[in-house]
C-alpha cells in the first residue's frame, strides 16, 4: 500500500501519517519451535489519518484470510471479558425487551463467550465467526456458529434464512475488517426495521491520549472517533442514537445504532458528550493526529532502558500475557531472549509456542512460581488488575510488576 492509496471509507487520497511502526511479523502469528530456524515474513506496520473522514487506517497488505481463518485469541481465556459480556447481554435483554421470539446476531461471536449467556435465557441466537478453530468450540457447546467472513453477501444469505435481527452485536470486530463499507451495508441489510445495533471499539481518543500505539498492528485495519463513525453510518442509512463509554481496552465506545427514521430517541447528552471531547482534541482537524511518534520513542526508549539497567543488576525479568498489543511493543522496542526469557499465558494453545519476532518462550503461568521472577512485565495492561490479583504470590518473594502503557511503571 502506498501514501496514494485512497481511505478505506470515503475514498480520499492517504496522504497524512498518523505514525509509522516499520516492519513487524504479524501480531498473532506464534511460531513453532521447527519454524525458529525458518525467515520470517514481515510487513509494513505505517498508520495514516485521512484528511477528510479522519479515519485512521494502516496499510491493507496482509489478506484476511491470512490474519484471521486460524486465530490465537480466544475471548473466554479472561475473567474480566466474561463478566463484562454477561453484563452488556442482561442490560441489553432488560433494554430492548428481547424475548424467545427474539433473534440475536453475533458478528465475529469468538468460542460463544456472549452467546452462551443469550442461551441462558432462552433467547435464539447465531454467531458469525470466521475462524474455524475458535467457531468449533463454541459449536461443541452447542451455540449455532457459522463459520464465514461477514459482509453483504452473507448478510442477504443469513436474512433469506430468516435470520434477520432484532439486535445484532459486534463487538471489537470493526477494527478488523478491510472492507469497511461492506461490511457496515451487511449490518444494514440484516436488521429488522425496529431493530438495533451495538459495536463496541476501542475510542481513539484514547489510544491518542494513553499513548496505546501497541494496539496498532495489522489485524486492526482501522481506529476510530464518533466523529468518523457518524459519517460511516449515516452514509450507510443507519443512525447513532447512543453511545456509551467504557474502561476495556483502555477505553471504548459502546455505539446504539438503528435504521435512520427510526423512532428511537437520541440520547444526547451520552453522544454531546463525546463530541465535545473529541473536539476539544481536534479530532476533526489534521492537527489533533501529529505528534504522537515522539510519546511512542519516548515509551520504548524507557522500557529499553529499564531491562537493561535491572539485567545489569542480574535482575529477572519475565512478561505475562502472550497478546497482540504485546508483540507490537517487543518488537518495536527490540526486547528479546536476552531481555525476557519467557512469557506465561493461560490459553493452552499459545502454550509452548515462541512470540513473533522477538521469539519469546510462551509457558504456563506455574513457570512464573518455578523461576520467581524480580519483574512481571503485563503486556496486556487492559487487564493489569486481573492479573495483578491472579499473580498476587509473586509478592512472597519480593517480585513487582511492570506495565510499559502509558509510560513504564513499577507497582507491588
Amino acid at each position: 500500500m502506498s501514501p496514494t492509496t485512497c481511505c478505506r471509507f470515503c475514498h480520499t487520497p492517504l496522504k497524512h501519517t498518523f505514525v509509522d511502526l516499520g516492519e513487524t511479523p504479524l501480531a498473532n502469528s506464534y511460531l513453532t519451535g521447527e519454524q525458529l530456524h525458518l525467515e520470517e515474513p514481515t510487513y509494513p506496520l505505517h498508520a495514516r489519518v485521512c484528511n477528510q473522514c479522519f479515519l485512521v487506517q494502516v496499510d491493507d497488505v496482509v489478506p484476511p484470510d491470512v490474519i484471521f481463518s486460524r486465530y490465537a485469541y480466544f475471548s473466554s481465556y479472561s475473567t474480566t471479558w466474561m463478566n463484562h459480556a454477561r453484563n452488556f447481554v442482561k442490560s441489553a435483554v432488560n433494554r430492548f425487551d428481547l424475548n424467545s421470539e427474539s433473534m440475536v446476531v453475533e458478528i465475529a461471536s469468538n468460542d460463544g463467550y456472549l452467546l452462551r449467556n443469550l442461551m441462558e435465557w432462552q433467547i435464539p441466537c447465531l454467531g458469525v465467526e470466521p475462524a474455524r478453530n475458535v467457531a468449533e468450540i463454541a459449536i461443541r457447546a452447542g451455540i449455532p456458529t457459522e463459520v464465514i467472513f461477514f459482509g453483504r453477501e452473507t448478510a442477504f444469505r443469513l436474512a433469506a434464512c430468516g435470520n434477520s435481527a432484532d439486535l445484532i452485536v459486534a463487538n471489537n470486530v470493526l477494527a478488523h475488517v478491510p472492507d469497511l463499507n461492506d461490511f457496515v451495508a451487511g449490518l444494514k441489510i440484516l436488521l429488522k426495521n425496529s431493530g438495533v445495533i451495538s459495536i463496541e471499539c476501542p475510542h481513539l481518543l484514547k489510544l491518542i491520549e494513553g499513548n496505546q500505539f501497541d494496539t496498532i498492528y495489522h489485524e486492526h485495519f482501522s481506529y476510530f472517533s464518533l466523529y468518523t463513525l457518524e459519517s460511516v453510518f449515516h452514509a450507510h442509512g443507519l443512525h447513532i442514537f447512543d453511545v456509551e463509554e467504557l474502561p476495556t481496552h483502555g477505553g471504548s465506545l459502546r455505539f446504539y445504532i438503528c435504521h435512520e427514521g427510526s423512532e428511537r430517541p437520541d440520547i444526547a447528552t451520552n453522544i454531546q458528550k463525546v463530541r465535545r471531547a473529541e473536539a476539544a482534541a481536534k479530532m476533526n482537524t489534521l492537527e489533533g493526529y501529529t505528534g504522537f511518534i515522539e510519546k511512542v520513542k519516548k515509551t520504548c526508549w524507557d522500557l529499553s532502558q529499564f531491562l537493561t539497567q535491572e539485567s545489569g543488576k542480574g535482575k529477572m525479568v519475565a512478561a505475562y500475557g502472550a497478546a497482540a498489543k504485546g508483540n507490537t511493543l517487543l518488537n518495536l522496542c527490540g526486547i528479546k531472549t536476552d531481555r525476557i526469557p519467557f512469557v506465561v499465558d493461560k490459553n493452552p494453545t499459545k502454550q509452548g509456542c515462541y512470540l513473533p519476532g522477538s521469539h519469546i518462550l510462551v509457558t504456563a503461568p506455574e513457570k512464573i512460581f518455578e523461576m520467581k521472577p524480580d519483574y512481571l512485565l503485563i503486556l496486556p495492561w487492559n487487564i493489569a488488575e486481573e492479573v495483578r490479583e491472579q499473580m498476587q504470590d509473586i509478592r512472597t518473594w519480593g517480585g513487582q510488576f511492570i506495565t510499559a502503557i502509558p509510560n513504564v511503571k513499577v507497582f507491588t
